[in-house]
């Protein structure tokens, strides 16, 4: 069997939508056992968000859910019932790591709170990863992706000078979240390995956001250092002052382009272009001359609209000039560098086949990712956990479930 990083440590997974998955993805793909424990007949409400496979809304073939899941065992066990409680307490006594993203108040409810299963397990790391942490007066608040990026600080900064703040695309704050809370808990995982001992782990995902290392951590010290508050940025011919030479991003025959200038770059733009006599030309000797910036962006965008992104990336390359395409997620999947790093990987799944998905997001050389088996059907693994491990005879699985407890 191949030995992974964080193979023989087991894990149990008592997340749902994405910030929390993506943390036991992460572990998961990096060789732990993560045993997923979803309600019975509903399971994680991920399972009901899109994309689908093939635009199949069924709760086997949401894309999202297979990314996230992807080498988790999965079971189903109502934790309101007794019964579900006292199993649960059964696989925390033989658990390194325990991961939940429920509000604050649920796990205590429940009689789950770290403190109980502390008492049960001394070396368990309980993580629990929640909107605004487990403290404070947000405590209980529910949130979204564009409320916690608002409300993290860094929504003010995006976007132009002058309009609205804007969020980024996408669910960008869970898998920052998600990340952040692999790490602590990994961090956690190896002070308990040395001093025998568990802790809790709280991760607040607006706190993720607040001191993020995506620009918020720079502009709170600039804030708290120098009075700077932080104004979105102009448009990029604006900001550069009206400098001749391009900033920002062009469309070109097949999409767009991504370009940055600096003043003593003029002649590497016009050798790209072919045109060296722009170099010298008296209308262009002042850079910051809004008359020669329209001039020569009817130049530049004629140019740009003969070439593919694939042609200027390598112009741009030859010239020595910051730029690059921008990739859609087609480009990606054909792009010979990601190929030749073998980044993506199929994965093959009961309900959808051979599907390719995103790869590593780091590579180690001796204790590598790997895709073993597909993100779990729902209650896929409860004989091998319940009988196999606990010692359940099949006999009581049907009575679990007849009950509602599985």
């Amino acid at each position: 069997m191949l030995i992974q990083a964080l193979s023989n440590v087991k894990v149990l997974d008592l997340t749902w939508h994405i910030a929390g998955p993506y943390c036991t993805k992460l572990l998961a793909d990096y060789g732990a056992e993560v045993i997923k424990v979803e309600r019975p007949g509903e399971g994680d409400p991920a399972r009901r968000m899109g994309p689908f496979f093939k635009d199949d809304p069924h709760p086997e073939k949401s894309g999202l859910f297979l990314h996230l899941n992807t080498n988790k065992k999965g079971i189903t066990l109502n934790l309101k019932t007794d019964a579900g409680k006292s199993i649960f307490k059964e696989l925390v006594r033989a658990a390194d790591i325990l991961v939940e993203s429920f509000s604050p108040r649920v796990m205590p409810s429940l009689g789950l709170d770290y403190e109980t299963l502390e008492g049960i397990n001394p070396k368990l790391v309980m993580t629990s990863i929640s909107n605004f942490g487990q403290t404070g007066p947000y405590r209980e608040f529910k949130a979204s992706e564009i409320v916690e990026y608002a409300m993290g600080g860094e929504m003010y900064s995006t976007g132009i000078e002058g309009r609205e703040p804007l969020k980024l695309g996408g669910n960008v704050v869970q898998y920052q979240a998600g990340t952040v809370a692999a790490v602590s808990t990994l961090g956690a995982f190896y002070s308990a390995e040395v001093q025998e001992a568990g802790q809790h782990v709280d991760v607040s995902i607006m706190e993720t956001q607040a001191g993020g290392a995506d620009r918020r951590s720079v502009y709170i010290l600039g804030y708290t250092s120098a009075g700077v508050l932080t104004t979105r940025w102009p448009p990029p011919r604006e900001a550069m002052r009206m400098l001749i030479m391009p900033t920002g991003v062009y469309p070109c025959k097949d999409g767009f382009v991504n370009t940055l200038s600096l003043p003593d770059w003029w002649p590497r733009y016009v050798q790209a272009l072919g045109r060296p006599e722009l170099k010298d030309d008296p209308k262009f000797q002042n850079i910051f001359s809004a008359e020669g910036g329209l001039e020569f962006d009817a130049i530049w965008y004629d140019w740009l609209a003969d070439h593919t992104k694939e042609d200027l990336f390598e112009i741009f390359v030859e010239a020595k000039l910051a730029s690059a395409p921008v990739n859609n997620p087609e480009d990606l999947l054909r792009n010979r560098h990601l190929k030749e790093r073998e980044y993506f990987t199929t994965v093959d799944h009961a309900e959808t086949g051979e599907v390719i998905y995103p790869g590593a997001p780091f590579k180690m050389s001796e204790t590598p990712w790997q895709i073993s088996h597909p993100a779990p059907l729902l209650g896929q693994h409860n004989e091998e956990i319940y009988c196999g491990r606990l010692g359940y005879k099949r006999e009581d699985l049907e009575k679990l479930l007849q009950n509602g407890v599985i």
